[in-house]
């Protein structure tokens, strides 16, 4: 059975969701979060001491991206990912790897700033201007959806759901109709429900009051 080291709150919600798509038994040992961060004690099972990670037999594994892609071969026979090798495969991984790659850090930035009493301007254009770009590109790509990749949720939509619940937090997406429709559907889905009612919200309710 997979072990999921969960932090609460936090982008390892998104491990659970898959796995209640999957109706996949598997046992949580979640983690509160100490001064904002993972606990120290996660250094004994993983050297990073970060979550999400999981354990299965021997394979100890990190980084949610690397998670969602082994559950879904390996426990999923694929379901939630386009056929490798294949343009619909390489759109459905850009997406994917976008999500906590090139958007990650300008959309959690001004909800950062507005944490800490604000960022300093030229940090602060950066992340609205590369913000705008990101936020335009993610709504085209979801289009009339209704999810990234059509009709289907795959794995880039669960991928997806953290960073963008963290830009409308900070008010990003108000001007995003599709977006703030698209996030809507995101959290109807079933194993998104189930996720939150086994390892609590998404996101840490300070910053769904900042």
């Amino acid at each position: 059975m997979i072990v999921v080291h969960h932090l609460e709150t936090s982008r390892s919600t998104r491990i659970l969701w898959l796995l209640e798509e999957l109706d996949l038994e598997y046992e949580l040992q979640s983690h509160a979060r100490v001064s904002g961060r993972a606990p120290e004690n996660l250094k004994h099972i993983h050297p990073l001491g970060k979550a999400p990670f999981i354990v299965d037999g021997d394979l100890v594994l990190a980084e949610s991206s690397a998670i969602l892609r082994y559950i879904d071969a390996r426990y999923g026979d694929g379901r939630h990912s386009p056929k490798a090798g294949t343009a619909q495969g390489a759109m459905h991984d850009q997406w994917l790897d976008l999500a906590e790659g090139s958007a990650s850090f300008p959309l959690l930035l001004p909800l950062l700033g507005r944490m800490m009493g604000g960022l300093p301007d030229p940090i602060a254009q950066f992340a609205d201007a590369r913000g705008k770009d990101l936020l335009a590109y993610i709504s085209e790509g979801v289009g009339e959806g209704p999810f990234l990749m059509g009709g289907e949720l795959t794995l880039a939509d669960i991928q997806m759901v953290y960073t963008l619940e963290i830009a409308r937090m900070a008010g990003a997406l108000d001007a995003y109709q599709v977006l703030q429709s698209y996030l809507d559907r995101l959290h109807r889905q079933p194993g998104l429900i189930k996720a939150i009612e086994r390892g609590g919200p998404l996101v840490p309710p300070e910053l769904a009051s900042a």
